[in-house]
């Protein structure tokens, strides 16, 4: 025999009514939470530019966590679990932004290495060129001695017996004011003052 009493079918919808409520909310908090996709779409694409700026040969650990943290992104987004692949793919984003810029300062390093050995290199050519030219001209020095022959650096002066008063009578001359030039019997006339 069963007895209907009014505490008991309370008790029953109480307990329904809780677990309709229940899933309910696990159904929406489920649904608020979108896919990701822009999250994904960045980390592929700073995936993508630490791959050209050379984070393979420059940074090869840090591409690879990139690259793994994408993938595991990838396997909660097919999971349906959007939550976890929004942090994934943001770790993913993150790792590879370090490994871009690990590769652009490897690169710029190797690029000034570069620079340093080619001015080393030109330098010692100078260096070279310039023990080559002094050994030439030291060479070049007891020669032009031995043969007898004055360096043309510096001329001498004349010998005093050489230079000689002008004559008398030669030489400029003054003229009053008021007469004429003699003639000249050149055919160029030459200007006094």
């Amino acid at each position: 025999m069963y007895i209907f009493s009014p505490l008991a079918g309370s008790l029953g919808r109480l307990r329904t009514a809780t677990a309709v409520l229940a899933l309910t909310l696990a159904l929406a908090g489920c649904a608020t939470v979108p896919p990701p996709d822009d999250s994904m779409n960045l980390a592929q694409t700073q995936l993508q530019a630490a791959r050209d700026a050379g984070a393979a040969d420059y940074a090869p650990v840090d591409l690879g966590f990139a690259q793994d943290k994408f993938q595991q992104a990838q396997a909660a987004m097919a999971e349906r679990k959007y939550a976890d692949a929004a942090n994934l793919a943001e770790e993913s984003r993150a790792d590879a932004e370090l490994a871009r810029a690990k590769a652009r300062l490897g690169a710029a390093r190797a690029q000034i290495q570069g620079k340093v050995q080619e001015n080393s290199r030109l330098r010692s050519q100078d260096e070279q060129a310039a023990a080559a030219e002094q050994q030439q001209e030291q060479q070049a020095a007891p020669a032009a001695a031995s043969s007898g022959q004055v360096p043309t650096q510096d001329m001498p002066a004349p010998d005093s017996s050489e230079l000689s008063a002008p004559p008398s009578g030669a030489g400029f001359q003054t003229l009053p004011e008021n007469s004429q030039p003699p003639a000249s019997s050149s055919s160029t006339q030459e200007v006094q003052p």
